[in-house]
C-alpha cells in the first residue's frame, strides 16, 4: 500500500516531517510506501521552491482542494489553523499527523478530540520527544520496576530565543493565534514526557510570566501577550511530586531539554544537550552510571549505525513517523493520539487557571 501525503505547513516542522518521510525507505524498509503529493501553503512562489526542495508533487493554496487526494493529512501550521482542516480531514477518515499543541484553547481542543474519535481514521498529536532512543530507555526501566517507586519528576525545557527584547515579534506572541506562549509551545512537550514516564498529574500550582511586554514589527511596537516563561508544582495521581518550568527569554540556554526522575530503588537523568545518553543510578550505586543509548539492542538502533555511533534530534521524527505509518498500515491504535493532546492541554489550561485565581487546582475539577 502506498499512502499519498499531503503537508499543511512547510517550514520548521515541514522540514522535519519531510526529512524523516525521505529518511524511512532507507532505515526502516517495513515502513508502508509514501508518496509527498501535494504541499499546501499560502505563498504560491515559496510553496514551489519548498515542493521542489522537500519533493513533493504539487502545490496546493487551498487545503480544501486537497483533502480529496491524500489519505494522510500533516497539519503542520499555526496553532489557530490546527481545528478546522484537521476536523474536516477526520471527518472524510484522512489519517492525520498534527503538531502541537492541539489548538489554542481546550475548548477547540475537545472538538478536534471528538472529531478523532468518531473518525475510522488515526489521529497523531506531534509529541516526538517521546522518540528519543535514550527516554524510549527511560521508559522501558520506568515500567520494568528498576526505579521502584516514582517519587519526583523534574522537567524543563529552557531556550534563549526571545530573550533579546529587541527580537523580532511573531505569531508566537500572540494569544489570538497562539493560546500560550512558552507554555503550549515547549512545556507541551515537558507536561507530555511527564504524563507519559510518571503517569497523570492530579493538582498543580502555576504561574506565567512575560518579562518582554512589547517587541518590534517592522517599524512599530506590537504587545506581547502571551507568557515568556511558566512554572509549575504538580502532584501526579500516583502521589509522586513534580517540578515544570520553561523559558523562551533563558539567556544562554537553548533548546535545554531535561528530566530527572527519582524512585525508591533508583534515579535517572537525561538532557537532550547529550541526547545519546542516560545517567542511570540503582539503588546500591554511590553514583549515576552513564550509558550509552547507542546499541543494537537500544531502542530504534538496530535500523540505524554500528555501536558508539550517535543520532540526532531529527531522528525522532524518523522513529515518529515510522510508528505513525505503520499504525495506520495495520490498523492499529496509535500513541500520542488525540485523547493525549487533550489532556496535555488541560494542564495547560490549568497552569494557566492557577496563575489567574493564585491558588492550586485541581484537574478533576
Amino acid at each position: 500500500m502506498t499512502l499519498d501525503i499531503g503537508f499543511l505547513g512547510y517550514r520548521f516542522m515541514g522540514k522535519a516531517h519531510a526529512n524523516a518521510l525521505a529518511r524511512l525507505p532507507m532505515f526502516f524498509p517495513d515502513t508502508p510506501e509514501t508518496n509527498r503529493s501535494v504541499l499546501i501553503g499560502r505563498n504560491e512562489s515559496e510553496l514551489s521552491e519548498a515542493a521542489a526542495r522537500l519533493g513533493f508533487d504539487r502545490i496546493e493554496t487551498d487545503w480544501r482542494e486537497a483533502l480529496d487526494e491524500v489519505d494522510v493529512f500533516y497539519n503542520l501550521g499555526p496553532n489557530h489553523i490546527h481545528a478546522e482542516p484537521t476536523i474536516a480531514a477526520l471527518e472524510s477518515n484522512v489519517h492525520v499527523m498534527c503538531e502541537k499543541p492541539l489548538a489554542p484553547e481546550i475548548e477547540t481542543a475537545r472538538r478536534m478530540q471528538d472529531a478523532a474519535r468518531e473518525s475510522d481514521a488515526v489521529a497523531a498529536t506531534g509529541f516526538n520527544y517521546r522518540y528519543l532512543p535514550a527516554l524510549q530507555l527511560a521508559k522501558r526501566l520506568i515500567d520494568a520496576g528498576e526505579l521502584g517507586q516514582i517519587y519526583r519528576f523534574k522537567g524543563r525545557c529552557l531556550q534563549d530565543w526571545l530573550s533579546n527584547p529587541e527580537a523580532a515579534w511573531n505569531w508566537r506572541c500572540d494569544a489570538s493565534t497562539s493560546g500560550t506562549g512558552v507554555l503550549g509551545d515547549v512545556g507541551s512537550h515537558t507536561i507530555d514526557l511527564a504524563r507519559w514516564l510518571v503517569g497523570d498529574i492530579e493538582s498543580l500550582s502555576g504561574s506565567l510570566t512575560t518579562q518582554i511586554t512589547e517587541r518590534p514589527d517592522g517599524d512599530e511596537m506590537r504587545p506581547v501577550t502571551t507568557d515568556d516563561e511558566y512554572s509549575a508544582l504538580v502532584t501526579f495521581e500516583s502521589g509522586a511530586e513534580g517540578v515544570l518550568e520553561g523559558s523562551r527569554i533563558a539567556t544562554g540556554r537553548e533548546a535545554d531539554n531535561s528530566v530527572e526522575i527519582y524512585g525508591s530503588k533508583g534515579a535517572l537523568k537525561f538532557t537532550l544537550r547529550r541526547l545519546n545518553e542516560l545517567q542511570v543510578k540503582g539503588v546500591n550505586d554511590r553514583g549515576y552510571q552513564q550509558i550509552l543509548v547507542t546499541d543494537p539492542e537500544d531502542p530504534y538502533l538496530d535500523a540505524w549505525w554500528p555501536s558508539g555511533h550517535g543520532l540526532g534530534w531529527e531522528h525522532t521524527f524518523v522513529h515518529e513517523n515510522y510508528e505513525f505509518l505503520t499504525a495506520i498500515n495495520d490498523g492499529e491504535q496509535y500513541r500520542p493520539n488525540f485523547d493525549d493532546g487533550v489532556e496535555v492541554q488541560r494542564v495547560v489550561e490549568a497552569i494557566r487557571d492557577s496563575d489567574r485565581r493564585g491558588e492550586r487546582v485541581s484537574l478533576n475539577e
